[in-house]
């Protein structure tokens, strides 16, 4: 049987030729295909949540597939943008709201928004490497977290990114072999203690990221050898890295200072 550590690097090694192939499987090319030929002609919010194939593209693009059910949340994120400081996007612990109105701003750009390389070719590479991830997790649910951990550990800032972001979570607590109970402890505690444990600059640094994912790899092999592990405690349904908007609310108030 092929090791975490091993599957992973196997996937890495050549990431180029790895997404060549996810982009070329049949489902994946019939929704990239539907999504650029309709993506351009989209000019308001209205028309781009109305057309559910397009909207279930980009949310799973940016991991947020088990979000897809909360459209007024979602309309509300992209309605308010990310140019105001206290726009709502902004404001969630949860940095792939942002990414997605980055990909999608029409807030900034209005009906001119999916004319733009963020909103098309941007969009379908994340997609493409959302579903390499997937498959990954098929076989192996921690080389998943590793894939993910690689591509969105280097815009950590703080504690309180990686409560929001159970994979994140899940991937840091193995690291640093810390309890599953840690998770219900109290929020301020557990950002404090990821905080005083990693300089969240290391992951902007390849060699130490990789040093990281290496260690989680070892310790997730040794923890989950009998095969036991059931994926869906971290990844939900299907692609998710979900968190309900009412406790993303409640993680942010609490980063805020609020109660």
């Amino acid at each position: 049987m092929t090791t975490t550590y091993t599957s992973y690097k196997l996937i890495t090694a050549d990431l180029t030729s790895s997404l060549e192939r996810v982009s070329e499987q049949p489902q994946v090319a019939r929704e990239t295909e539907y999504y650029l030929s309709r993506i351009g002609s989209i000019k308001t919010l209205d028309e781009f949540f109305a057309d559910s194939r397009l909207y279930d593209y980009a949310m799973k693009a940016h991991g947020l597939e088990d979000m897809a059910y909360a459209k007024a949340f979602m309309r509300k994120v992209l309605t308010e943008g990310v140019d105001s400081e206290g726009a709502f996007a902004n404001k969630l612990a949860d940095s792939r709201y942002k990414a997605l109105v980055e990909s999608l701003n029409f807030a900034r750009h209005g009906d001119t928004a999916t004319s733009f390389d963020p909103a098309q070719k941007g969009v379908v590479n994340k997609y493409t490497r959302q579903t390499l991830e997937q498959n990954a997790g098929e076989e192996n649910t921690g080389v998943r977290l590793a894939l993910y951990f690689e591509r969105t550990a280097p815009l950590l800032t703080s504690g309180y990114e990686i409560i929001a972001d159970e994979a994140l979570a899940q991937v840091v607590r193995t690291a640093l072999q810390l309890p599953e109970e840690f998770a219900a402890a109290d929020v301020d505690r557990q950002a404090k203690a990821y905080e005083e444990a990693i300089d969240f600059k290391d992951f902007q640094d390849p060699v130490k990221l990789a040093a990281f994912i290496d260690r989680f790899t070892a310790l997730w092999e040794i923890n989950n050898s009998s095969g036991g592990y059931d994926p869906l405690a971290v990844f939900g349904s299907s692609s998710g890295y979900g968190i309900s908007p009412d406790l993303l609310l409640s993680i942010n108030n609490l980063k805020l200072g609020g109660h």
